[in-house]
């Protein structure tokens, strides 16, 4: 089984669709007449949540119309932000069962007709150049070694002049990381790599960087909210433990040690293709 095999293995579940779907009605939720605030606490797998995704939308210069492409869009949350705010969104994402929920999702939503969404691989991804008006990922690049490749083809797919918008957790200084971690339970598939990486492989393939932000304090601050509202009551039926599993747990824990100890960062940044 080869890496990104691996990586589809790790984010697959089983019956994913039918799970959040049951865990909604358990929320007393109607499931023909959803909003994506019903999902939020699902939709937002990364550190910050939905305010993450608001202070990254805010550097990208978005504009009614524009083609976006989700670079690992796992099941469509931020897809579905942006096509609220007037954006035609396409979906590229390594899992197929998370593509397959994506697609069910979006549908409940009413919104697809202005997402769509993608299996495949975003090291060799099935557009053609120029196709797209801006691009982004959204903890991803911790799953993927090659981050030069991964660049190059959004460059290509990317029109000239088009924003790239990362938020990643990325390693700083020479603190070790535990694991489990959400993206995985070992150092076999975790590439998580430092923001000067980053910067070398978005300049090697044409990019400018326009925009760069560590955004460490504000996800500790969101980590510790979560907290205390899990400490205040029981925990959410819909959560991320649906998507993490088991180790969720665990995994959370150990991103929030490894942040706190100054290990993990995470950082946005944003260039343009040249």
């Amino acid at each position: 089984m080869n890496v990104e095999q691996q990586v589809a293995t790790h984010y697959t579940r089983g019956m994913l669709e039918q799970k959040i779907l049951g865990a909604l009605r358990s929320a007393g939720k109607n499931v023909e007449q959803l909003s994506s605030r019903d999902l939020e606490l699902l939709d937002n797998l990364h550190v910050g949540g939905r305010e993450a995704i608001e202070g990254l939308a805010g550097f990208m210069e978005l504009s009614p119309g524009m083609r976006l492409l989700d670079v690992g869009c796992g099941i469509g949350g931020p897809a579905r932000y942006f096509a609220e705010r007037g954006c035609q969104v396409t979906g590229l994402d390594l899992t197929d069962e998370f593509v397959r929920v994506a697609s069910g999702l979006t549908r409940l939503l009413k919104l697809d007709g202005t997402v769509e969404f993608r299996q495949g691989s975003a090291l060799d991804m099935p557009f053609s150049p120029a196709t797209f008006d801006g691009a982004y990922m959204i903890h991803v690049g911790m799953n993927i070694q090659d981050k030069v490749g991964i660049f190059r083809e959004v460059a290509r797919v990317l029109k000239r002049g088009g924003r790239f918008a990362i938020f990643d957790l990325m390693l700083k200084g020479n603190g070790a990381i535990e694991f489990p971690m959400p993206w995985a339970v070992n150092a076999e598939t975790s590439f998580v790599s430092t923001v000067q990486d980053y910067r070398q492989a978005l300049e090697r393939t044409g990019f400018r960087i326009d925009h760069e932000r560590e955004r460490r304090q504000f996800a500790l601050e969101f980590m510790e909210k979560m907290r205390e509202r899990a400490s205040a009551g029981s925990p959410p039926v819909l959560g991320v433990h649906i998507l993490m599993g088991e180790q969720a747990p665990l995994m959370l824990k150990n991103v929030n040690q490894a942040m706190a100890a100054g290990a993990l960062e995470p950082v946005e940044l944003v260039a343009i293709a040249g």
